[in-house]
């Protein structure tokens, strides 16, 4: 009796067929668990990641303060809409399903990104 109460339970767990979430999220989606270092490159691909990069790096090379805060911001509402914008709770499934990782990774580079932007474009003293 225990043994099919266990069957029943392990054919019960969400799979890969029953990953029907998985095919709105990440339409080629190969079976595989998404890793976090996986997903921190998914993420920067993105057109938003890839445009608020390249503003990224023009504010760091003209060395504008101004430009850098607004990589910023820009960084930080991507941020947002990647952890906030689920009203339906979609992604949560999704990542308990394995096609879409934690974006922890991608937030940790984010914020590097972010701290040394705003180091660098910090105004400069006359010392200097």
């Amino acid at each position: 009796m225990k043994l099919a109460y266990i069957g029943s339970v392990i054919v019960a767990l969400p799979g890969a067929a029953w990953a029907e979430i998985c095919d709105k999220e990440r339409p080629n989606w190969d079976s595989t668990d998404v890793t976090a270092i996986g997903e921190a490159v998914t993420l920067f691909t993105t057109p938003v990641a890839l445009v608020v990069l390249a503003f990224t790096i023009i504010a760091l090379r003209f060395r504008n303060q101004w430009m850098g805060l607004g990589a910023v911001l820009g960084w930080t509402g991507f941020i947002a809409l990647i952890t906030t914008a689920d009203p339906t709770g979609t992604r949560n499934l999704a990542i308990a399903e394995g096609c879409i990782g934690s974006p922890t990774l991608f937030i940790a580079v984010v914020a590097a990104i972010c701290v040394g932007t705003v180091i660098y474009t910090k105004p400069r003293n006359a010392d200097d």
